[in-house]
């Protein structure tokens, strides 16, 4: 028996080696790929962009700049970094009731509707289309506009939901889209995106999903955003009431071939601005910008622009 000793006692070190060296593989994988999600969760500007887009400064927490006709990534930072979308939300509201009922459809203005955040100067019980109604709300972003639509499509099928009920039901649709087109980091909680509390906000998502959000209504709904390019524009409602809608993007008239554009602020999300505009016929560029300031998202939307021109320019 004592000739079995050592033939026993290395066959226990062989397997203590072969553990220690698969524990030792595990460990390595588990470092290196905590580091890969670290890096996605801080996101740099790719390889490409970062060899031949201008230098740029700006002071948004996020940046994305696409080039929908080359499928390119022109300039990336922290794309897919999570942050309060503001009124940015409304864009997927609009699609959302788009894709629930036919624009000429009509939506009255409850009181219910006119007790949310702000006053665009609608009427309680006006009769709108819902086309023109979007429009005036995605210009103005009017959160009462935003509301009506919500309440006159959500819960169609069921006749007695209350209006927290109706509310929930528009909202889950619009995750419900969300999950559709793959905006993996993008979640609504209210229709509007105003803030529900001082720290958090009506909405999340990333610089990167409003660029493909964008880019599905730039391909499948173009039609939704044609008002979102004027400065100012009169929107009838039913009542033949003349609303004067004033674009809440102050460097509309100053965008290179404007196609699209919206606007969010609240004290949680900062300043936001997400805009189409084609500088070359037929070469559609969106920017994404995402916490910025209230006036700062504009000057790094003039900074960023001039950048995707000299970037064009030079190549």
């Amino acid at each position: 028996m004592n000739d079995q000793f050592p033939t026993t006692s290395n066959t226990d070190i062989k397997l203590f080696i072969i553990l220690a060296a698969v524990l030792s593989f595990l460990l390595m994988g588990s470092i290196i790929f905590g580091l890969k999600v670290r890096r996605e969760d801080n996101s740099i500007p790719s390889e490409a962009a970062s060899k031949s887009f201008p230098t740029v400064t700006f002071g948004a927490r996020a940046v994305y700049i696409y080039d929908v006709r080359t499928k390119n990534v022109l300039f990336a930072q922290n794309e897919n970094t999570r942050l309060p979308l503001a009124s940015l939300t409304k864009v997927m509201s609009a699609l959302v009731a788009q894709d629930s009922s036919p624009l000429y459809s009509t939506v009255r203005i409850t009181g219910e509707a006119l007790s949310a955040e702000g006053d665009s100067g609608l009427y309680k019980d006006e009769q709108w289309s819902l086309g023109n109604l979007l429009d005036f709300s995605l210009v103005t972003s009017s959160n009462d506009g935003i509301r009506a639509v919500a309440l006159s499509l959500g819960a169609l099928s069921r006749a007695n939901a209350t209006t927290e009920e109706i509310i929930n039901d528009f909202v889950g649709e619009m995750n419900r889209k969300a999950g559709e087109l793959g905006l993996r980091n993008t979640y609504f909680g209210n229709e509007t995106g105003l803030d529900e509390s001082d720290i958090k906000g009506g909405a999340y998502g990333t610089a990167k999903d409003m660029s493909t959000l964008l880019e599905y209504i730039l391909v499948h709904n173009p039609e939704l955003f044609v008002a979102t390019t004027e400065v100012r524009t009169t929107i009838p409602s039913l009542d033949n009431r003349e609303h004067v809608a004033k674009n809440t993007n102050d460097i509309v008239a100053e965008i290179p071939g404007l196609r699209a554009s919206k606007t969010g602020f609240t004290n949680t999300a900062g300043g936001n601005l997400v805009f189409v505009f084609d500088p070359e016929l037929g070469r559609p560029i969106i920017v994404s910008i995402l916490g910025s300031t209230e006036e700062g998202r504009f000057e790094d939307a003039r900074t960023l622009v001039s950048a995707v021109m000299e970037y064009l320019k030079n190549n």
